[in-house]
This record gives structure tokens, sequence and C-alpha cells, in this order.
């Protein structure tokens, strides 16, 4: 599990200072069409803020793989992972978008997903390990 969060946190803290720092650029990269308008740059870094919550909280949680509030974050984690990837993939399908950096994510955040199902599959195992020894 540490692996994981200190990936979702390198992550995370990159797209979300990506998305602070220059919105209209980072969105361009990811689905071909830049952020127009100041409420668009507004909604851009928004979640750029999001994004360096959750590498926050991942990069602070990486050395707690046990606890429940650790499988809460990944919880979290896994539903953000699995929204992205659907999301980005009917940007690509449905809306025609297509950014360099489009495909990719979609394949990271769905690996990244795979990771997250297995981390609370193997740490449930453990917590209920340990509650049947109590």
């Amino acid at each position: 599990m540490k692996t994981l969060q200190i990936a979702s946190a390198l992550i995370e803290l990159g797209a979300g200072l990506a998305l602070l720092s220059y919105p209209s650029v980072a969105v361009a990269f990811l689905v071909g069409a830049p952020l127009e308008g100041p409420a668009a740059l507004t909604v851009g870094r928004v979640c750029g803020a999001a994004l360096l919550s959750l590498g926050v909280a991942c990069w602070l949680a990486r050395g707690d793989a046990q606890s429940r509030a650790a499988n809460g974050l990944v919880a979290a984690m896994l539903f953000y992972d699995v929204a992205v990837a659907a999301i980005l993939a009917f940007a690509a399908i449905g809306n025609g978008l297509y950014g360099v950096a489009l495909w990719p994510a979609v394949v990271l955040h769905t690996a990244m997903s795979v990771c997250c199902v297995a981390c609370l599959r193997h740490s449930s195992l453990k917590l209920f390990l340990l509650e049947s020894k109590s």
C-alpha cells in the first residue's frame, strides 16, 4: 500500500501543480482543447487544488498502511481513479476529444484502480485476521 500511496501522491501532486499553474495548457495536453475564459480557468484551478489535496493526503498516509483511515483513503482513490478513467474514455469516444496524454491517462487511472482494489483486498484480509484474533 505504501508504494501505491507514494505513486498516487506524486501523480496527483504533479497534475495538481500543472492545473494550478497552467490550467489551459494542462487541459489542452490532456484533451486537445484549451480552457477559455475566466470561469473555465477558475474551475481548472479548483481541480488543481483538489488534486493537490489528494496528493498531500496520499503522501502523508504513505507510512500508515494498516489503519482504517488508510483503507478509506485508498477506497476514495479507487473511486477517483475509476471515475477519471471513465470520464476521460468518454471524452475520447463520446466527444471526440484527443490530447497527447488522454489515452495514457486512461490507462494510468485504470492501472491505479487495479492497484487500489488489490491493496484493499489484501488490507481487508489483514484487518479481518487481526480482529478475529482479539
